[in-house]
C-alpha cells in the first residue's frame, strides 16, 4: 500500500500532519485493489499534499500514462530537432548528431533521476522553488525560493514563446514549400500566426483537467508515429546518390563553425539539450496526477529515457540519408535543414505531408509546455510570490483549471514575442534564456538538498547510495552547461553574432532580485516561503496580497 510506504519512509518535508493519518491501514492491499485506489483519487495523495503544507484544489484525473505522456510531448522528439537541427550540422556534422546526441542524453538521463528522486519526495505544483525552501539553509532559504521561483516562471515564458514562435516559423516554410518558394513571410506576418497559436493555447489549457489528460493519448501516438514515419520513410524514399555510408554517419566530423573540434563537439549537445527538457513539467501537474510520488517519476523518467533513444535512431536516419552537401542542407532557402532533407527525398508533397504533422505535434509542445508553466504559477502565487496573487491564485469554478494563471502566462508570452521585431539575435537569446533559467531552476534545489543542512526523506523513488554521485554528475553537467549556453556561436563576435542570453538571463535574475530587495515593498518584507493552505484563512483559497 502506497501509503503505508511512503510515510513510513518519509516524514513531512512542511505543512502539518492531517488528523486522519492514523485511519490509513499498514494491511497489504492485492494488486487489484491497488489499482483501483489510483483510479480514484485517493485520500493519499491528498494526504500527502496535506504533509506538505496545501490543501487538495485541483481534481486529479491525470493517470500515470497521461503524465508521461505530457513529458513526452513537451519534448516533442521530431518537431524539437526540425527546431534545432542547424545547431548540430556546423558542429560536427552527422558523427556530432550521432554521438553528440548520445553522450548527451548520458547526461541528461543522470539529470532526470536526480529530478525524479526530488518530485517522488514532496510531488507538489510548486516544484523546483519549493524544494529549493525546504532543503536550503534558514538564513538563505527565502531569497533562493524566491529566485527560484521567478527564473523557473521566466523558463516556461521562454519556452512558451520560442515553441510558438517555432510553431510559426514552421507553418510559413510549410507555406514557402507549397508555394514553391514565391512566398516569403515578413516579420510581422510570422508575429501574427504566433498571436493566433497562444490564443488557441490559452483556450485549449483552460478547459478541465479531465479533458486535457484524455488529449495527451493522442500526443503519445502522434509524437510515437512521427518517429517512425521518419525512420521508415527517408530510408525508403531518399535517391541512391543521397545515401552515406556507416564510415561517413558515425566517422565524418566535418566542423564548419571556427571552434576547435574539441569544443565543436561540446557545442552539438545544444541540439539534445534544447530538445529533451521539461524534466519538472510533470512535477507541477502532480497535484492533478494519482498516486503522485510514483507516477512524477515515472512520467520524468519514461519520457527522458524513450525521448534520448527515439531521438538518436531519428539522427542516425538523418545522418544516413542526408547526403553529405552539409552547406546546401543548412543554406536552403527554405530555411529549415530538416525540411530540405525531407524535400531532398520525397518531394514537395511528401515533405508537406509530413510538416503537417510536424506542425501538429510542435503545437501540442506548445500547449503543454503552457499548462505546466500555468500551474508553476499558480503554485508560486498560492505561496504570495507574484504581483496581484489574489488574482492569479484562483481556480475557475467550472473548469476547475488555473484560467488566470494560463490566461497571464500567455499574454507574457505574447509581449515577449514583440522582441522577434529587434531582429533574430534578439529572439535567440530569448530562447536560449528558457533553456538556462531551466538548469538554473535544476541545479539549485538538487544542489542545496547536499548543503542546505536539512535532513531529505525520499519517496518511493529511491536512489539509495547511488544519489549523491547522481546529484553531483547532474549539477556538474549543468553548471558547465550554463556556461557553454551563454558563449556565442563563433568565435570572435560581432555584434550581430554576440549570444544575448547572457544579457537576458542576467537581466531577469537581476528584476527578480530587484523586486525581492525593493525598500518597504519588496518580497523581503512579506514573502515567507510556502504558505500553509491546509487550515486557518487561507483554506478558503483567499491569499493575503501584499504585492504590488
Amino acid at each position: 500500500m502506497l501509503s503505508h510506504i511512503f510515510y513510513r519512509k518519509s516524514l513531512p518535508l512542511g505543512g502539518p500532519l492531517p488528523h486522519n493519518t492514523s485511519a490509513h491501514s499498514s494491511t497489504a492491499m492485492s494488486p487489484m485493489d491497488e489499482h483501483a485506489r489510483e483510479m480514484d483519487a485517493s485520500p493519499n495523495d491528498e494526504d500527502l499534499l496535506a504533509r506538505l503544507g496545501y490543501k487538495q484544489e485541483f481534481k486529479r484525473d491525470f493517470s500515470r500514462l497521461e503524465l508521461f505522456g505530457m513529458s513526452f510531448s513537451i519534448v516533442g522528439v521530431v518537431q524539437s530537432i526540425a527546431a534545432v537541427l542547424l545547431f548540430s550540422i556546423p558542429y560536427g556534422g552527422p558523427s556530432a548528431m550521432i554521438w553528440g546526441w548520445f553522450t548527451c542524453c548520458c547526461f541528461l538521463t543522470i539529470v532526470a533521476l536526480a529530478m525524479a528522486e526530488l518530485g517522488s519526495a514532496a510531488p507538489t505544483a510548486g516544484g523546483l522553488y519549493y524544494w529549493t525552501f525546504q532543503f536550503s539553509s534558514p538564513k538563505y532559504r527565502r531569497v533562493l525560493s524566491w529566485l527560484v521561483g521567478y527564473v523557473n516562471i521566466a523558463a516556461y515564458v521562454g519556452g512558451v514563446a520560442s515553441v510558438d514562435w517555432g510553431v510559426a516559423t514552421q507553418f510559413m516554410a510549410a507555406v514557402n514549400i507549397g508555394t514553391d518558394g514565391q512566398f516569403v513571410a515578413t516579420n510581422a506576418q510570422v508575429y501574427g500566426v504566433y498571436c493566433g497559436i497562444l490564443i488557441l493555447h490559452a483556450i485549449t489549457t483552460s478547459l478541465a483537467t479531465k479533458i486535457v489528460a484524455k488529449l495527451q493519448w493522442f500526443y503519445i501516438f502522434l509524437n510515437i508515429a512521427l518517429c517512425f514515419i521518419v525512420i521508415i520513410v527517408l530510408p525508403v524514399a531518399t535517391p541512391k546518390e543521397l545515401h552515406n555510408s556507416p564510415s561517413y554517419a558515425f566517422g565524418n566530423f566535418e566542423n564548419v563553425s571556427g571552434w576547435p573540434n574539441g569544443y565543436a563537439f561540446i557545442l552539438s549537445f545544444l541540439a539534445p539539450a534544447w530538445t529533451v527538457i521539461g524534466f519538472d513539467a510533470s512535477v507541477h501537474l502532480s497535484e492533478e496526477a494519482r498516486n503522485a510520488p510514483r507516477a512524477v517519476p515515472f512520467a520524468i523518467m519514461s519520457a527522458t529515457i524513450l525521448s534520448s533513444v527515439l531521438g538518436w535512431v531519428v539522427n542516425i536516419v538523418l545522418a544516413f540519408f542526408m547526403g553529405n552537401d552539409l552547406a546546401s542542407v543548412t543554406g536552403n532557402s527554405i530555411g529549415q535543414p530538416m525540411a530540405t532533407i525531407f524535400f531532398n527525398s520525397v518531394g514537395k508533397n511528401g515533405t508537406l505531408a509530413i510538416w503537417v504533422f510536424i506542425i501538429i505535434t510542435l503545437w501540442m509542445t506548445g500547449m503543454d509546455l503552457l499548462l505546466a508553466g500555468s500551474r508553476q504559477l499558480f503554485a508560486f502565487s498560492r505561496d504570495r510570490g507574484m504581483p496581484f496573487s489574489r488574482v492569479l491564485y484562483n481556480i475557475n469554478p467550472y473548469t476547475n483549471t488555473p484560467v488566470h494563471a494560463v490566461c497571464f502566462l500567455a499574454f507574457i508570452s505574447l509581449l515577449l514575442g514583440l522582441i522577434s521585431f529587434a531582429g533574430p539575435i534578439a529572439i535567440s537569446a530569448v530562447f536560449t534564456m528558457s533553456i538556462v533559467c531551466q538548469y538554473i531552476g535544476f541545479v539549485t534545489p538538487i544542489i542545496a538538498r547536499w548543503v542546505g543542512g536539512t535532513n531529505f526523506q525520499p519517496g518511493p523513488f529511491n536512489l539509495g547510495s547511488f544519489s549523491a554521485p547522481v546529484a553531483f554528475v547532474a549539477s556538474a553537467y549543468m553548471i558547465f552547461m550554463i556556461l557553454v549556453f551563454l558563449f556565442p556561436a563563433a568565435p570572435f563576435p560581432t555584434s550581430q553574432s554576440m549570444n544575448y542570453a547572457v544579457v537576458v538571463v542576467g537581466g531577469t535574475m537581476a528584476l527578480s532580485l530587484g523586486y525581492y530587495f525593493f525598500p518597504k515593498y519588496g518580497g523581503v518584507y512579506w514573502f515567507t516561503g510556502p504558505v500553509e493552505t491546509v487550515r486557518g484563512e487561507n483554506t478558503k483559497g483567499e491569499v493575503e496580497d501584499h504585492t504590488v
